[in-house]
């Protein structure tokens, strides 16, 4: 696949990382072009000068970004997105335990909102980039939980998940988002309260295959 990532911190490094060792394309993009080069020089990506540039080529764009700068990247990018498909790695900061999202919305879905032509895809949100790195804890595959209602696109993005090593899990609609961007939190929580190492990952551990 034919993949850009935009954002160069641990999330972009991470999942560069794990893309192009799979044998994807991938290019880098950041607000500054000396992080994305970095990352690109270290990982085997490749680094665009803008946002644009990194998307022109991509079947899939990874916004790998914190949330406050989601939207003007989306606004700057909305022409540039159509016929693409958009993988929602955020989480909301600080968010209100009583309605994470304030409306009852995961942040996925608030994305679809804006750029309702362009599938949006939850996936990568329940991993620390220690593991969007590398798939492996103690000998265990993680899971790769993906959310989203556009069945074509969310098969992309499940094969995406399978050739980075993860086992990759179908949740159902965007909707579930919600259950996921939750999941995200509790790890978080856990791993600041315990000083935990941020190396743990979610498994779902007994049958999953349809029963007989």
């Amino acid at each position: 696949m034919n993949i850009a990532i935009i954002g160069a911190g641990n999330v972009g490094r991470a999942l560069a990382v794990s893309s192009v060792r799979a044998g994807h394309t991938v290019t880098v993009s950041s607000s500054e072009f000396d992080d994305a080069e970095s990352v690109a020089q270290a990982t085997g990506a490749q680094a665009a000068r803008s946002n644009a540039e990194a998307v022109r080529d991509a079947q899939v764009v990874v916004l790998a970004v914190p949330v406050p700068s989601v939207e003007a990247i989306v606004a700057e990018l909305r022409g540039a997105l159509a016929g693409k498909l958009l993988v929602d790695v955020t989480n909301r900061p600080t968010p209100d335990l009583s309605s994470p999202t304030g409306d009852g919305r995961s942040f996925a879905e608030t994305l679809q909102a804006l750029v309702p032509s362009v599938p949006v895809i939850k996936a990568f949100n329940t991993l620390f980039a220690s593991r969007q790195a590398d798939p492996i804890v103690d000998g265990v595959q993680v899971d790769g939980f993906v959310a989203g209602d556009d069945t074509a696109a969310k098969a992309t993005v499940l094969e995406l998940v399978r050739s980075l090593g993860f086992r990759p899990i179908d949740v159902g609609p965007l909707a579930f988002a919600r259950t996921l961007e939750g999941m995200a939190w509790l790890n978080i929580s856990l791993n600041m309260s315990n000083d935990w190492s941020w190396q743990d990952g979610w498994k779902l551990v007994g049958p999953t295959a349809k029963a007989a």
